[in-house]
């Protein structure tokens, strides 16, 4: 299955409308291709990742999309109270007549972090107590009475049902939306967790394929757990990829070190080197964190050429990181606006039918 993703990132100096349009237009333009799903993130504090409210975006192309699954990718839950998620999730379900995913994390901007007073908090606590709480809300019947250490949700004093008052909207499908958690760690414990609760995971694209091979193992630990059968389905991993009709024009767009691709990964490696996370752009252990370079990362993260290499690069990587369900096509900057647009063109009509037949799956 094909699906799309978008942080997005944009160079900060671009008109920010321009922007919001691109990124919906991107997603109508998947929609019509049969693209399967489109996941879109967020960020408060960052003028290069633009969308400040996946939700709020997402809602924008709910009664223009036709069949495309939405997704959050993601609610970083600990800036939100949980009840106005669990409320903002339900009508935006309502509004995809079922057609939403709920994607969550962490957060993992620290300055989005620091901006609601969570740097120095323990966010994955955060985030646990949060979808607990989310979950009980949508389950439980009001008024409701759920404590926890960082927030409390409660209707007891205000609960008037003969009006409806004190009562959170559930979601359109239930038990609720299916949930996804983004994975960009080797070996993480959060894949096995997200397979133990039944939810589907998304490994991250600038994440090395020897590193995204140990999130399959973590898959079977959490569903081993869980006693329930190896869902490959529930597994999608993402990757930067650039096709085109010709293989030198699919070169000089996506290894240009000044174009989208370039500038997206320089963006990263500042960011997630910064944080101290050199080890997940190395595609060995012993790597020394100097040989990490720009042109390392963009040779080995980058996939780009004709339909026929790009899916002969595809195979070739299902094969080294295990069965997963879905490739997610990641969306980056339209420097050029008819190459982007082919690109994502060819992989549904072209690149998709060829990786498909040679697997042996249906289309």
């Amino acid at each position: 299955m094909l699906s799309y993703f978008t942080m997005p990132l944009h160079p900060p100096g671009r008109d920010y409308l321009a922007t919001l349009d691109e990124d919906r237009a991107a997603i109508l333009l998947a929609d019509s291709l049969g693209y399967a799903e489109a996941f879109v993130g967020e960020h408060v504090t960052d003028r290069a990742e633009t969308i400040t409210s996946s939700l709020i975006f997402l809602a924008s192309l709910a009664f223009e999309t036709k069949r495309i699954a939405l997704g959050s990718g993601t609610v970083n839950l600990p800036n939100s109270h949980p009840a106005a998620v669990a409320a903002q999730v339900a009508m935006l379900d309502h509004m995809l007549r079922g057609r939403f995913v709920f994607g969550i994390s962490p957060g993992g901007l620290r300055s989005d972090a620091e901006v609601f007073g969570n740097l120095d908090r323990d966010r994955r606590a955060m985030f646990d107590e949060a979808i607990d709480q989310i979950l009980r809300i949508w389950r439980e019947a009001p008024p409701y009475d759920i404590e926890g250490e960082f927030w409390r949700v409660t209707t007891r004093r205000t609960m008037d049902p003969g009006i409806g008052q004190g009562e959170i909207l559930k979601p359109l499908q239930r038990p609720h939306p299916p949930i996804m958690v983004a994975c960009m760690s080797p070996g993480s414990d959060s894949v096995r967790n997200a397979a133990r609760r039944g939810w589907s995971i998304i490994s991250a694209n600038f994440l090395q394929p020897v590193w995204v091979a140990t999130h399959w193992a973590k898959l079977v630990e959490g569903w081993d757990a869980a006693g329930v059968a190896a869902r490959p389905a529930d597994w999608r991993v993402a990757k930067s990829i650039f096709v085109a009709d010709d293989e030198r024009s699919a070169r000089r767009y996506a290894a240009d070190p000044d174009g989208p691709y370039g500038h997206y990964y320089r963006s990263l490696m500042r960011k997630l080197i910064g944080n101290g996370r050199p080890e997940l752009f190395k595609g060995r252990a012993d790597m020394a964190d100097t040989e990490v370079t720009h042109a390392y990362v963009m040779e080995s993260l980058v996939i780009h050429g004709t339909p026929a290499q790009v899916a002969e690069r595809i195979v070739a990587l299902r094969r080294q990181v295990g069965p997963f369900g879905t490739l997610v096509y990641a969306g980056h900057d339209w420097a050029d606006v008819a190459l982007s647009r082919r690109s994502m063109e060819l992989m549904a009509t072209e690149v998709m039918p060829l990786v498909n037949r040679e697997l042996g799956e249906g289309d």
